[in-house]
């Protein structure tokens, strides 16, 4: 696939996709002879990997060395998990968070149903 069919594919910018080649995120992708990009199936699963683990709020440093040791293959598979864990932990403090202020909003919208009922009355 091109950078524009990759782009439109994953909802992501070029430059967000060559960003994210230029600074570890997903490996070199493959290039014709004239030197244009062309995303391959693994290109294209290092950018789903990337997309999620953004949404989710990872840290680009931590997905930047995740993804260097992933090309360094053998060896590093307990840092890997390392990484992996810790990113966990930080996501789960956010969804707590998250969570609470979601409590709170539902807490708030509650009074001013039971506000809007007895002022009707």
């Amino acid at each position: 696939m091109t950078i524009a069919e990759t782009s439109k594919k994953y909802g992501l910018t070029a430059d967000t996709l060559r960003y994210y080649e230029r600074i570890g995120l997903i490996p070199p992708v493959p290039r014709t002879k004239g030197g244009i990009r062309e995303y391959d199936e693994e290109s294209c699963r290092w950018i789903e990997l990337m997309k999620c683990m953004r949404s989710a709020g990872v840290q680009i440093e931590a997905l930047i060395e995740y993804s260097a040791l992933c090309r360094q293959g053998e060896g590093t598979e307990e840092r890997r998990k390392e990484i992996l864990m810790e990113q966990r932990a930080l996501l789960l403090g956010r969804m707590e968070r998250m969570q609470q202020s979601l409590d709170r909003l539902d807490y708030k919208i509650a009074n001013y149903d039971k506000i809007l009922r007895d002022n009707q009355c």
